[in-house]
């Protein structure tokens, strides 16, 4: 699912959060998101997902505009003394993309009192997914969970950060996303991991299409993984960097160091 934005800024204050004026993500591609905190990576992943408001612009997913700001047109007859605005509001067809779309952002996207098993039936509901289908795809996460969180009998408040972070890429990752969106997806994770992390999401980008979005602060995951890498900096992409063949390191690490 390609992945459009148009003029998108996001403004805290007297500070610009983000300030994007043209950017396309094509079905298909995985792209990392770098940059220092407070570049503006956090803020992308949210606005894409519509949990905050842009102050201008848009943010197309497969042609839809993502955002739920009502329409505000005209009547029929301008010229009417009795005409007034019209608030035209989102309709099921206007959030399609939200079926199609698994994301996850940080711990408030859990729900802690639910056992793992019971969060990821509630996932599996929201995406017409059956029980056996649920059970079938959590298999290939297993390597993942190393017996720590189904069966455990433990809400998901009571897991490790560790924990937690693994069942939230689980659950965004299990409904075969067409497009799929992680903020540092990384954190609080051992070694080994991580690695199986990353192997987890470059698998999903290759054997399904799907187009994915991470951020993180790990240029080595990011740069293994990652067809294109965009840079940020202040909320402006600074470098659009191909990296189809692994080269966008050395460019990373020439401009990370500059900054140390």
């Amino acid at each position: 699912m390609e992945i459009k934005i148009e003029k998108l800024t996001k403004v805290y204050g007297d500070k610009t959060a983000l300030d994007i004026d043209d950017l396309l993500i094509q079905s298909g591609e995985l792209v990392g998101l770098v940059g220092n905190n407070g570049a503006g990576k956090t803020t992308l992943l949210r606005l894409i997902l519509d949990l905050i408001k842009a102050d201008t612009g848009r943010v197309l997913s497969a042609g839809q505009d993502v955002t739920g700001v009502p329409d505000l047109t005209s009547s029929p007859d301008a010229s009417s003394a009795s005409s007034s605005p019209k608030a035209t509001f989102k309709t099921a067809d206007n959030i399609a993309w939200k079926r199609y779309t698994g994301s996850f952002i940080d711990g408030r996207f859990l729900i802690d009192f639910y056992t793992p098993e019971e969060y990821f039936t509630f996932i599996g509901k929201l995406y017409s997914l059956t029980p056996d289908t649920v059970r079938e795809r959590l298999t290939k996460f297993e390597p993942l969970m190393h017996d720590e969180i189904l069966g455990t009998k433990k809400y998901l408040r009571d897991f490790s950060e560790g924990n937690r972070q693994k069942i939230g890429i689980i659950g965004a990752m299990m409904i075969h996303p067409k497009v799929l969106l992680l903020d540092e997806p990384f954190n609080y994770l051992d070694p080994s991991s991580q690695i199986v992390v990353a192997r987890l999401i470059a698998e999903l980008n290759q054997t399904l299409g799907t187009t994915v979005l991470i951020s993180s602060h790990n240029l080595s995951f990011v740069s293994d993984i990652s067809t294109r890498i965009l840079l940020l900096e202040k909320g402006k992409i600074i470098k659009d960097l191909s990296n189809k063949e692994g080269d966008a390191i050395a460019e990373l690490n020439d401009y990370f160091n500059a900054e140390a």
